[in-house]
């Protein structure tokens, strides 16, 4: 199921006192999601990339690459973008050499 929204979730930092200690608790990846973003999922999709594909900064081959994701890389995306009528996914990488970065890679290269 898919929900259109434009809208940014903004959250701060929580901050919990356990035992007169603080611990930072940083927003999840769903909570910043770029505005560039047309559709935003409910659920987060879990995915895996089908070929080496590069992590971009932005929807598009245009922007630079945060590096190569190499095929069967677990990508979790929060949201769709769709210049120039290409697919292009949000997320979060979760498996691999790149795990832990965000960024956008090419719809038609991920597994559903």
């Amino acid at each position: 199921m898919r929900i259109k929204s434009r809208a940014v979730a903004v959250t701060s930092a929580l901050v919990m006192a356990i035992g007169g200690a603080s611990l930072a608790v940083a927003p999840t990846a769903s909570a910043a999601i770029p505005s560039k973003c047309q559709w935003q999922w409910a659920e987060p999709h879990r995915a895996t990339t089908t070929t080496a594909v590069n992590l971009r900064t932005g929807p598009g081959t245009g922007y630079t690459s945060l590096g190569i994701l190499s095929k069967g890389t677990g990508f979790t995306h929060y949201c769709l973008a769709y210049p120039n009528g290409q697919n292009w996914a949000w997320g979060k990488v979760t498996s691999g050499a790149n795990a832990g970065k965000t960024g956008w890679v090419y719809y038609s290269y991920l597994t559903h």
